[in-house]
């Protein structure tokens, strides 16, 4: 952060795994490709879809300025072998396939004292390179550090040629595993132990492009796909002050951290509180990379160019709020409206309906604590506008988390 920028109104575009990983991706709401559902939050072991074909992913657009394309970590995207990282532009993949506390044993302990105390072997989750399970179930206390191998691995090797890598590390989502050397060496715990174990993963990758002499060309952004799970206490990570986590609307849910880091294009030690999302980073990477955006299809992302180099303003002033294939809440400048709230382990049955809907200004409370729809009737009416436009215009793809 003290060598790049600090992006402090930064969202997922969606608050669970799945349809963020898809819409970052994509550069789209993830409703549009159908990688989103009301009866479903994530794909599974035992699901049949996956991302459909036809979405162009930024791998696969770099891929004709001729980028070498790695993918290293969870994917979430589809396990089955049409759907993996290497049959949607990547040259490469070794990574989880899925989330790492799915496909428990039945050996396992029950409930949640198996993520209190967890052994790797509780979860039989496949560690693949490419499309070939080499290791199930996958050894979870060096997995960060493999990752981390395989990336410094992929960047020196293509240090003579443009190159994509995607790393979504499987931590810090629960259960939890650090390294020996790692374990102990946060106040915060393991889930600190986690985090410094990640945060050395970035110094190694950082260290790699100093030392290969890219660190000039190369632009960096770290962020996460959604907020803090708050069921599982201090290993659910912490969003703060911000109102709620996982699984919600709510700026918890989906207000993430997010830093960009390029030596001589980002200020240094910059802060840009501009509005920005994880589906702008497919505009910003196929526009420096002098690749025209799809005109085949809508693309819902930004090009941030100008916002990360310059530190100008954002060029968005909008943020719509998915859960599920339903528009919950929207943000348009300073102010938000929540059409609907759902708590992270409501059933669709627990789904309040706002009408009016509550309204908040989060430059002066990013809480969400002070409810304030009576004092601009003005303001609602417009995001009530906004909001019939977007549903008007906006018709969910056949969801593929259903199949």
């Amino acid at each position: 952060a003290t060598e790049g920028m600090k992006l402090t109104q930064f969202y997922s575009a969606c608050s669970v795994c799945t349809p963020s990983r898809a819409a970052l991706l994509t550069g789209r709401l993830p409703i549009r490709s159908g990688m989103c559902s009301d009866r479903r939050r994530v794909l599974f072991p035992d699901s049949k879809g996956g991302l459909p074909a036809e979405e162009i992913t930024i791998a696969e657009a770099l891929k004709t300025k001729g980028y070498a394309t790695a993918c290293i970590g969870k994917w979430h995207l589809g396990h089955l072998p049409e759907y993996l990282p290497t049959n949607n532009g990547f040259d490469s993949y070794y990574g989880i396939p899925y989330s790492n506390d799915m496909d428990t044993v039945a050996s396992a302990p029950r409930g949640r004292a198996k993520f209190l105390k967890p052994k790797s072997e509780y979860w039989n989750v496949p560690l693949l390179r490419n499309e070939e399970i080499i290791e199930r179930p996958a050894n979870q206390t060096t997995i960060t550090r493999r990752y981390t191998e395989e990336a410094v691995k992929f960047i020196t090797e293509n240090k003579e040629r443009p190159f994509f890598l995607y790393l979504p590390h499987s931590l810090p989502h629960v259960p939890l595993f650090t390294a020996s050397e790692f374990s102990g060496r946060s106040r915060r715990g393991l889930y600190g132990d986690v985090i410094e174990e990640i945060d050395w993963s970035v110094g190694q990758i950082l260290k790699t492009l100093r030392r290969e002499a890219l660190a000039d060309n190369t632009l960096v952004v770290f962020t996460s796909d959604n907020g803090p799970w708050l069921d599982y206490d201090e290993q659910g990570g912490s969003a703060g002050f911000l109102r709620e986590g996982k699984f919600t609307t709510w700026e918890g849910g989906m207000r993430v951290p997010a830093l960009a880091w390029w030596p001589g294009r980002i200020p240094e030690g910059s802060v840009n509180p501009g509005l920005a999302t994880t589906m702008d980073l497919f505009a910003t990477y196929l526009s420096l990379a002098g690749i025209e955006s799809p005109i085949d299809r809508a693309i819902d992302g930004m090009d941030l160019t100008k916002m990360l180099t310059k530190n100008a303003r954002s060029p968005r002033s909008t943020v719509y709020f998915y859960h599920g294939a339903q528009l919950f809440a929207l943000r348009k400048g300073a102010f938000k409206a929540h059409f609907m709230t759902q708590n992270a382990y409501d059933s669709p049955r627990g789904r309040k309906i706002h009408d009016p809907p509550l309204l908040y200004n989060l430059e002066h409370d990013p809480e969400e604590r002070y409810e304030i729809g009576a004092k601009h009737p003005e303001v609602v009416g417009e995001l009530k506008r906004l909001a019939e436009e977007r549903r008007g215009e906006l018709k969910p793809g056949p969801s593929q988390l259903d199949l």
